[in-house]
């Protein structure tokens, strides 16, 4: 496997988007350039956090690139389904992630954010020496799997004896002790 690298050009963003496409294309490059900052990665790592992180940042992208648009706060918060309350804690940066969404805003606009993705590549080509190595290697697990599970089953039956004769000996053992009980009073009746 050979790992290459995405590089995302944001230099064509529009920073004061005007129609739809380009709060989209606004909203999209905040997302992506803040949730690959280094910082974000750490807090979306836990499975726990990511889901309100992820929605929390994209609220905020969202909110801040049709604020940039000339949207009013009230309109923002109708179409993204968030109080104003929310939108406005976002854009006036009292979030933790409207303010990496601004952060990240100002990078773009200094043309300072670059995001580089890391990603792992499958090789090119599979060899059929390869594939046949693989498939003999299954089959040599399968009878594997096929020989523990005979003998699995064998020891299943062993064990299945050993405790039906296990349940004889205790009944066994219950009867001596009522026999022993039995002589010990015959003989305390006799030597009374």
């Amino acid at each position: 496997m050979s790992e290459s690298e995405l590089v995302i050009d944001l230099s064509s963003i529009p920073l004061k988007p005007i129609g739809k496409r380009e709060i989209q294309q606004l909203e999209m490059a905040l997302i992506i350039g803040t949730l690959y900052r280094p910082e974000v990665l750490d807090l979306i790592r836990d499975p726990v956090e990511r889901s309100t992180w992820i929605d929390s940042l994209a609220v905020a992208a969202a909110a801040f690139a049709r604020y940039k648009a000339g949207v009013p706060v009230s309109e923002i918060a109708e179409e993204l389904g968030r109080s104003e309350v929310t939108i406005r804690g976002h854009l006036n940066q009292k979030t933790k992630a409207g303010k990496l969404v601004a952060e990240t805003y100002e990078k773009i606009k200094r043309g300072e954010l670059k995001i580089a993705v890391p990603f792992v590549t499958a090789p090119q080509q599979i060899t059929a020496l390869e594939v046949e190595k693989t498939q003999l290697e299954i089959e040599k697990l399968r009878e594997e799997k096929r020989v523990l599970e005979e003998r699995n089953k064998m020891l299943e039956e062993e064990l299945g004896k050993m405790r039906s004769k296990l349940s004889e000996l205790t009944s066994q053992i219950k009867r001596i002790r009522e026999l022993t009980v039995e002589l010990a009073n015959i003989v305390n009746k006799l030597l009374e």
